[in-house]
């Protein structure tokens, strides 16, 4: 009886990893069939302006107001820490390459994972509880290349767009605090800015921002499209695929920032 109370926490240890690792094999050959369905016809161009749309242009005032109000914070904080040491010149430099390296892309990524991947799971997940997705089959559409394909190509192309219009308004939020608040002369705040800023920097975010997107699209759809019945099932599916999408766009960030730092 001892043994057996012993064992059992490792037991339940060794299903959880199971289960974990049987779920992210059922998601990684979710995700190879999308991309594999992405080279071969017929295209869905209606579906694919209609998700750039949703995506991209829909998401630009929280993604916006975002990097705004995360520039400004960014600005004020550096610059406190920095008057520790009398190095306050530093501020438009440091202030920029954290927003386009770092700041810029995860937030821009965690704010449309919030709006683009539960509006994603809770349309495909409605679909499959009404049998719309079977209708499509019925129809000989297959739901992955009318569903998921333009989805994740959308998100793929338009977070980057996001993100780099994202990096350009956190700047801007840093700037405006710091001629307002902070006391830097307006031409040389922006001067420091254009001159410590190298196009990697920029570039290694824009890359961010294609691979948060990959994710949104994917966590959504797959989601979706294993929705349980009834409305618990999608709210839960909903929930699972902002919470999966928020994890994994943190988890590759930091594999991202390792593999260019060892670069």
């Amino acid at each position: 009886m001892r043994s057996a109370s012993l064992t059992t926490p490792l037991a339940a240890l060794g299903r959880a990893t199971l289960g974990l690792m049987a779920a992210a094999g059922r998601l990684a050959m979710f995700a190879g069939s999308a991309i594999s369905h992405l080279f071969r016809p017929p295209f869905y161009i209606a579906e694919f302006w209609r998700a750039c749309l949703n995506i991209g242009w829909l998401s630009l005032p929280v993604v916006g107001l975002t990097a705004l109000f995360t520039g400004a914070a960014l600005a004020l904080q550096i610059y406190a820490g920095s008057a520790r040491f009398s190095a306050e010149q530093v501020v438009p430099s440091i202030t920029a390459i954290g927003m386009v390296r770092e700041l810029g892309p995860v937030l821009g990524g965690l704010m449309v994972a919030a709006r683009v991947t539960s509006s994603i799971a809770a349309e495909i997940g409605t679909m499959k509880v009404t049998e719309q997705i079977d209708a499509l089959t019925t129809l000989s559409t297959h739901p992955m290349k009318y569903l998921t394909v333009p989805r994740m190509l959308a998100a793929t192309l338009c977070v980057p767009v996001l993100v780099g219009v994202g990096d350009v308004i956190g700047i801007m939020g840093g700037w405006m605090l710091g001629t307002s608040r902070l006391g830097f002369n307006s031409t040389t705040y922006l001067k420091n800015t254009w001159d410590f800023l190298e196009f990697w920097d920029v570039g290694s975010g824009l890359v961010k921002g294609a691979a948060f997107g990959f994710i949104v699209a994917i966590m959504g759809c797959y989601y979706g499209m294993n929705s349980q019945r009834g409305a618990q099932g999608v709210g839960r599916a909903t929930k699972s695929a902002v919470v999966a999408a928020s994890v994994a766009i943190l988890t590759v960030n930091y594999l991202l920032t390792e593999a260019f730092f060892s670069a």
